[in-house]
């Protein structure tokens, strides 16, 4: 659900594992397909069929000289044998044709199955061959017209007439795919290449009549080619694990009769991409019109021919950044459609090649109108709500020296982690969320506009922009606690390296699992705890480290290593830190994250050292810090973040205040102690609720930290303002920069007046900000 101008429609959830409501097929890890290794070929030493021949061999001269014994006859080999002459092997005045031999030997290894196996390939020649592991099938040509007989329906003895073709598991590449053979399925209306190792699809198999295409669990990396197959209704492409949801639109925009794709309704995805198309178009006939007014007539083709692509692709920008892969494709696309009409050819050397059937899916295709999920109900604004800034929410209650501060408008209410998709559900408890790292090499100020958030049995992952939901992930019977993100460099099978965006989840059942957001999968689940797991969080520095804390009061590293060829994590446990009461964050050490992470727990705050070159795999607290007053010094510590590499941000040691403390100056004064005192830069103002577990965030880069409180309101605080003030303000704690009201959006025909603000982030850039609550409503704001 969401709130303001309509956006484009949502697309379909993501779901994995039983958790699925809609009867979608699951997608967890235990039914991803097993990737064989390609067998190896025969080897030059003597192989069992020999060993059989030879033997088989032996047996039949012994025969014959019996026989001819019997019979007081010499010479008894047929005149046929003689014949052979050096073709065959002498022995006893008979000749043993070598052919024969080594079909007897292939009959004797494989029993009953004969020379060929149409059950499991590619009519090719199977023999076995003996290992350490026992005897394994070697397969050895490519398709056939043979097999594809085998395999169709009906049966026939004429391609031509095959309407059904199932290649499946035949552990088949691209190169497998002969056009020329395919080519005569003329008509062919059903293909199944599900579960072999397929990574594109040949350009030019002239199917032009299929209509139902299953790809499941294969390595497909691009789906232009699919443009070939006009009538398609059914497509599967479940277990590709490097499509993502920019292909995911390009399929609906190049098959005008899409009906179903991965069992589901393609409506919505449909409309979301005419949308999405109309506005491109648009602006990409304004970016036309308007450069083309800049040029003077002799120069205007030769202009156009060299600039106007490569301007309107760095120039058009439209919808979320998830979807910028599709964005650039058809601002490329149409952009070169313009240039073409004008009778201008554009020659790019890099430019993509475009389908050939493109322009015609272009036109738009009458489908029924988006759906959306049970679950995404929305909330509206009320009207003098709805286009509002923060500041006229809450006005600053900074000093009158102080900076403006940055003006917010709320932009979307999402309520997204219902339970049993209810609609009514204003109840489920949202815990933490988590944006997606810029992973872009050499894009200054990259930034991410995509979200995770959990809560419920649900992870969603949400585009802030639009505030659509991107990917759900549902385990039932659970209750999420916490996410975390990295990026891993995976090798494919033909050594291609993709990035990877993987997501951990854990919280009640003690499990961490690690989904392949793009993808739509769970690829990996590690028992971590027996406990619930309160939170965790990567390490800056490794990227397959992982800590989790847990009410078992343990603090685990684990290594979840790189996933293999059938895309299984391996993880293993580098190091235990025993803790003495329950962490609630964790905080790896800014300026020397390798070294030290810190911790804050029902007891206080503590640090441990975590240098994996220490013998000692299980560890205790090194230092506990403590703040002034005794009263205080024990209290539960549930908000910890570095606003820069040396200032600490802590919540929870004292009523109604944050503590901005050196962690520099305060290490240094530590000596041999394992209880230290931190030193205190500053302490800010917050809400003097007695209520605990409210967590907060900084924005390093902006030095601004976030914390949201029993009111459903939204604390911002400019830290670089405060530690520039000469002297440091140590006696009166700072007023907050400004703060944020809840903007009581409007759900099931009620205002929602209250609500408790549990956890509010904010990305790298502060552009995007997201507040999580207690009552199931995820509200984005957006800096104006």
């Amino acid at each position: 659900m969401k709130s303001g101008a309509a956006g484009a429609a949502p697309l379909p959830d993501l779901t994995c594992g039983g958790c699925c409501q809609g009867g979608s097929p699951p997608r967890c890890r235990s039914q991803i397909r097993q990737v064989r290794m390609p067998l190896q070929p025969h080897s030059r030493r003597t192989s069992g069929a020999a060993t059989a021949a030879a033997a088989i061999a032996a047996s039949w001269r012994a025969r014959r000289r019996r026989g001819a014994a019997g019979r007081g006859a010499a010479g008894s080999c047929s005149p046929r044998a003689r014949a052979r002459g050096p073709q065959g092997t002498r022995s006893a005045g008979c000749f043993l044709p070598v052919v024969s031999a080594t079909r007897l030997a292939r009959r004797h290894l494989l029993g009953s199955r004969g020379a060929t196996d149409g059950r499991s390939g590619l009519g090719r020649r199977w023999c076995r061959r003996s290992g350490p592991r026992g005897p394994r099938l070697l397969a050895m040509g490519p398709l056939s017209a043979r097999l594809l007989m085998q395999r169709g329906r009906p049966k026939s003895d004429r391609l031509g007439k095959i309407r059904s073709l199932d290649l499946s598991g035949l552990k088949l590449l691209s190169e497998h795919l002969d056009p020329k053979l395919l080519s005569r399925l003329t008509q062919l209306q059903e293909l199944d290449l599900s579960n072999n190792q397929l990574e594109t699809l040949p350009a030019n198999l002239g199917l032009s009549h299929l209509r139902i295409l299953r790809c499941a669990n294969n390595q497909l990396g691009d789906v232009t080619t699919l443009c070939q197959f006009p009538q398609l209704e059914e497509l599967s492409l479940e277990g590709n694990p490097f499509l993502t949801v920019s292909d995911n639109l390009k399929v609906s925009f190049l098959l005008p009769k899409l009906r179903k794709v991965n069992g589901k309704d393609a409506s919505s995805t449909s409309s979301q991409v005419e949308s999405l198309n109309r506005e491109l178009t648009s602006r990409v006939t304004a970016h036309w019109e308007k450069f083309m007014a800049t040029l003077s007539p002799e120069e205007e083709a030769e202009k156009a021919q060299e600039d106007f692509v490569r301007s309107a692709i760095r120039d058009v920008r439209y919808g979320p950044e998830s979807l910028s892969e599709f964005t650039q494709w058809r601002v490329r696309m149409i952009s070169e459609e313009l240039v073409a009409s004008s009778g201008i050819q554009v020659h790019e050397a890099d430019s993509l090649e475009r389908p050939s059937k493109a322009t015609a899916a272009q036109e738009p295709r009458a489908k029924p109108g988006a759906l959306k999920r049970p679950d995404d109900v929305p909330l509206n604004l009320s009207p003098n709500k709805r286009v509002c800034t923060a500041p006229v929410e809450g006005s600053p209650v900074g000093s009158d020296d102080s900076q403006p501060a940055p003006k917010l408008e709320p932009l979307h209410f999402l309520q997204c982690h219902s339970k049993n998709n209810s609609p009514r559900d204003l109840e489920t408890q949202l815990w933490a969320c988590a944006f997606e790292p810029a992973w872009e090499e050499g894009h200054v100020g990259a930034t991410s506009q995509t979200v995770a958030t959990c809560g419920g049995e649900a992870v969603c992952v949400i585009d802030c922009q639009t505030g659509i939901v991107l990917h759900k992930y549902k385990a039932p019977g659970e209750e999420f606690f916490s996410v975390a993100w990295t990026a891993l460099m995976v090798v494919t099978q033909a050594g291609h390296k993709k990035r990877w965006s993987v997501l951990a989840a854990a919280g009640l059942r003690g499990l961490v699992r690690l989904l392949h957001v793009r993808a739509g999968f769970c690829c990996g689940v590690i028992r971590a705890h027996k406990k619930a797991i309160a939170t965790l969080c990567f390490s800056p520095t490794h990227e397959t480290h992982l800590f989790t804390a847990s009410y078992d009061k343990r603090i685990i590293l684990w290594d979840i290593g790189v996933p293999n060829h059938d895309y299984e994590f391996q993880a293993s446990q580098l190091l235990t830190l025993d803790t003495t009461s329950i962490p609630l964050r964790l905080c790896p050490v800014a300026s020397c994250p390798d070294a030290y992470l810190l911790a804050g727990c029902e007891g206080g705050c503590c640090c441990w050292d975590v240098r994996l070159d220490q013998p000692q795999k299980r560890r205790v607290c090194d230092v506990e810090f403590v703040f002034e007053g005794s009263e205080a010094s024990r209290r539960r510590v549930d908000g910890l973040a570095f606003v820069n590499d040396d200032v600490v941000a802590s919540k929870g040691n004292g009523l109604g205040t944050i503590c901005l403390w050196s962690w520099s100056q305060t290490w240094l004064g530590r000596g041999s102690q394992s209880t230290v005192a931190v030193v205190v830069l500053a302490r800010l103002q917050w809400s003097h609720t007695e209520l605990a577990y409210f967590s907060l965030s900084a924005c390093p880069d902006e030095g601004i930290v976030l914390c949201g409180d029993e009111e459903g309101n939204v604390w911002v605080y400019d830290i670089k303002r405060i530690l520039t003030q000469q002297p440091l303000p140590l006696a009166a704690p700072q007023a907050p920069t400004q703060i944020l009201k809840w903007p009581q959006p409007r759900a099931l025909g009620q205002a929602v007046t209250k609500t408790m603000v549990n956890t509010v982030v904010a990305n790298p850039t502060f552009t995007y900000l997201t507040a999580l609550t207690d009552s199931n409503i995820v509200a984005i704001w957006r800096k104006h």
